[in-house]
């Protein structure tokens, strides 16, 4: 059985288990929302279902829930936003209108964002950017679940990259994507379903690949492409541990469970205005480039799929399992427990 919510109930519900757990709405808000959307796309691993570890952090430190983002432009093109262990979406945030004017004067800009937490769907912002006519790329690192290629300890996260660029007309083609064959969520999801895992998604504690959700998570993630993700891990955890002046993956207290304090994980976000290159024609020229991609009839676009789950969540909401909402609703009226 389940229960059926509007996307604002989402929002509503979400709002209330942050606020509830100690967020105040400054942290909520923004948060809730990049929940709303996650279950709007049918990003459930990362929406109503993990909501609750975020509560269960803003609970034992892992989340300051009171955080204040403080933002600084140490030169032009660069905007830095101190998240100060707080949550990343309300970083982003206050962070967005000067990356964007900065873009726009420089051709080019860099939001980074330190001392923050899981980005959730980096989707989330990159299309964001996309909507205001920019070509945005986005870089977020996490605490270590898998190993580089050819190891068998944890060493990177599943270190996502995302991309986006605008349309004409309709909403922007939006790609993102890990560096490991599959989010660890999405392992997390299947183990607690009791559901096996296809071969190639991850390795045991021994280092051999296995179908067994529960031993990937004992084990590793594999990197998406063997020695191409790796690098891609590397190249994320460069610019949004490094760049930042935040923790490495491997430095940084784990996303699962309320062991280690906050994670102090970053993000880098890069906002590029093609009129400063390619004119004010540009969006006939991505036009092209999109609209040839897809002639074939079997090709859909990065992002389609999102859209059409958004149009259809929108019209007809998501449907929660009820064991999830029975959790839910104890969140939303007691938070998490301590």
């Amino acid at each position: 059985m389940s229960t059926l919510l509007t996307l604002d109930e989402v929002e509503q519900i979400s709002f209330r288990m942050l606020t509830a757990s100690g967020a105040s709405a400054l942290q909520a808000v923004p948060t809730a929302r990049s929940i709303r959307d996650a279950e709007a796309e049918g990003i459930r691993s990362v929406g109503l279902s993990y909501l609750p570890t975020y509560c269960d952090h803003l609970v034992c430190g892992k989340v300051i829930g009171t955080a204040v983002p403080t933002v600084s432009a140490p030169r032009p093109a660069t905007v830095m936003v101190d998240a100060g262990f707080g949550f990343c979406h309300p970083a982003y945030e206050v962070g967005e209108a000067p990356l964007v004017d900065a873009a726009r004067q420089c051709g080019v800009a860099v939001l980074a964002i330190s001392h923050s937490y899981s980005a959730g769907v980096l989707g989330w912002f990159v299309d964001r950017l996309a909507r205001q006519g920019l070509v945005a790329l986005m870089f977020a690192n996490s605490s270590a679940t898998m190993a580089p290629f050819g190891g068998k300890l944890p060493f990177f996260g599943t270190n996502p990259i995302a991309w986006a660029a605008p349309r004409p007309n309709g909403p922007p083609v939006v790609a993102d994507l890990s560096s490991s064959a599959v989010a660890w969520v999405t392992v997390n999801a299947a183990a607690e379903a009791g559901e096996p895992i296809p071969l190639g998604w991850a390795l045991d504690a021994d280092g051999n690949p296995t179908t067994d959700a529960r031993a990937a998570l004992a084990g590793t993630m594999a990197p998406s492409g063997d020695h191409k993700g790796s690098a891609l891990a590397l190249l994320v955890d460069v610019l949004a541990g490094g760049v930042t002046g935040s923790n490495f993956s491997h430095e940084a207290s784990g996303f699962g469970g309320r062991v280690g304090g906050p994670p102090d994980v970053g993000q880098i976000v890069i906002a590029i205005d093609p009129v400063a290159t390619a004119g004010p024609s540009f969006l006939e020229r991505f036009e092209q480039e999109f609209t040839a991609m897809a002639a074939e009839s079997a090709v859909r676009l990065p992002g389609d799929r999102r859209h059409a789950d958004r149009a259809h969540a929108n019209q007809s909401g998501v449907e929660v399992p009820d064991q999830l909402m029975a959790v839910l609703t104890q969140y939303a009226e007691h938070g998490a427990p301590a």
